[in-house]
């Protein structure tokens, strides 16, 4: 298969706009990993899910604009907002442990930051790297892939 990656040159700005969202097993850990790290996150535009955006934002003094929980549709919505060019990054404290009502919303949720090429940790190491890399307070250029166009020449593969 001749399958072409072409994108496009993505530019995230110097303040990045960063989704928070926890499990309620791991919500603790994030609103604790966000208080350490006000410091630097005070730059950067934040949102979360229902009650992770409203406790990290009563712990950290930090707005933090909020959306549904995330079994009520606040994965889909910040999904939504990766899919528009709106987040930059997610930080997903997420449950391994435990089986979530809501797993093929948080499926879907990884999936299109994948797609959309945008930093995802989903533990507090990884989440350490993230907000110490050089890139979390400058621009950041990277490419997105055309997927529509990896779907066109699947379907000219396929109909060879």
């Amino acid at each position: 298969m001749n399958m072409a990656r072409e994108g496009t040159a993505q530019i995230m700005d110097e303040h990045k706009r960063i989704a928070l969202v926890a499990h309620d097993n791991r919500k603790e850990a994030l609103v604790e990993w966000c208080d350490e790290n006000k410091h630097t996150l005070k730059r950067h535009f934040l949102l979360g899910t229902g009650t992770t955006a409203k406790l990290i934002a009563e712990a950290t003094g930090l707005p933090v604009k909020g959306f549904k929980s995330g079994p009520l549709g606040g994965d889909q919505q910040i999904g939504a907002r990766i899919a528009q060019g709106e987040i930059d990054m997610l930080i997903f404290f997420w449950d391994p442990l435990e089986a979530q009502p809501h797993d093929p919303d948080v499926k879907a949720l990884l999936r299109i930051a994948v797609v959309y090429d945008i930093p995802v940790a989903n533990n507090r190491a990884t989440a350490d790297f993230l907000i110490s890399s050089q890139y979390m307070n400058n621009e950041y250029e990277h490419e997105v892939l055309d997927y529509n166009k990896v779907l066109e020449d699947r379907i000219k593969d396929f109909s060879k």
